[in-house]
């Protein structure tokens, strides 16, 4: 069973065109890396016009950026533009998860995308909206159980929560990935973990560990603003219950000098595992993306030092 939705991808990516620069110099948010053979494409959204892709094959020199889906005329978003994108490799094709403020529901929500390579084009599969309809839900991310059945784990935002206090949810999507075909389950509350000192969920991505522990990580604010946390399915399935853990990066802890999160986990070419997360939160305009090894220790993960 794969760690991580994103592993064993046959074939080699097409590079993107384009200028070449470092992506320390680069301000971007909500990192989702992707690797196709020894290429690496990282998607970046909050664009008017579409979701962008960069290409690497060092993790550090980027060419781009491709616009792997451009918004068409008619488009039902009207705001919060293209937040967290991610793509995920499933049965052959590649799924763009994204988030808008739609007009159809009047609420923020999700949409899926296909297309054959991981450059795009993108075209819509959902009709716009594959979140709930009557929720502000954003940060779709794809998790595969262990009868290989598609879900996707997002969040319930805590800006139409009557106390505030948003959610981690999962429903069960169709085969295509075009629409849910269950009830949204509740894996959590944000401020069940003691850390949170507000009402956000943010960012999920699923890890399961070596011991078949599945873990799932996201973002909120504490004491030292924005961090990292850990939680984990008592029973190794998406339905847990979840019991919240420590945190993996916070500003403070191992050194580190700046906040940070909306975190998620991808292989490289020479197997490793490694966590991208934009430091720091605030100022907009300064954040960078970061990457760190991720290392098991027993039935739990660990963030190694900071890497240029």
């Amino acid at each position: 069973m794969a760690k991580i939705s994103n592993e064993n991808i046959p074939g080699e990516g097409p590079e993107a065109t384009g200028e070449e620069f470092f992506l320390k110099d680069a301000n971007l948010r909500d990192p989702f890396v992707l690797r196709v053979g020894k290429t690496y494409y990282l998607y970046a959204g909050l664009q008017r016009e579409g979701v962008r892709c960069f290409t690497s094959t060092d993790l550090k020199k980027w060419r781009g950026p491709v616009y792997v889906f451009r918004t068409p005329k008619g488009f039902h978003g009207i705001k919060d533009f293209f937040w967290a994108p991610e793509v995920h490799y499933y049965r052959g094709r590649f799924y763009l998860f994204t988030s808008v403020f739609s007009e159809k529901t009047g609420h923020r929500t999700i949409s899926v995308y296909r297309a054959e390579s991981p450059l795009g084009p993108f075209e819509d599969i959902a009709g716009g909206c594959v979140g709930m309809a009557e929720w502000d839900c954003i940060d779709g991310t794809l998790f595969l159980d262990e009868e290989d059945r598609p879900w996707m784990v997002f969040v319930h935002e805590w800006v139409c929560m009557p106390d505030g206090n948003g959610a981690m949810c999962a429903v069960r999507l169709a085969e295509d990935l075009s629409r849910t075909i269950s009830d949204p389950i509740l894996l959590f509350y944000a401020r069940d973990q003691r850390a949170a000192r507000t009402g956000v969920t943010d960012g999920p991505f699923l890890y399961r560990t070596d011991k078949g522990r599945l873990l799932l990580t996201w973002s909120n604010y504490g004491k030292e603003d924005y961090f990292i946390a850990l939680a984990a399915s008592e029973s190794g399935k998406i339905s847990g219950p979840w019991r919240q853990e420590g945190l993996l990066y916070a500003r403070g802890q191992d050194g580190a000098r700046f906040d940070g999160g909306h975190g998620m986990i991808f292989q490289t070419s020479e197997g490793e595992y490694r966590m991208a997360f934009h430091a720091p939160n605030e100022p907009y305009g300064q954040e960078r993306i970061v990457f760190r090894r991720v290392r098991e220790e027993g039935d739990t993960i660990r963030l190694a030092p900071l890497e240029d």
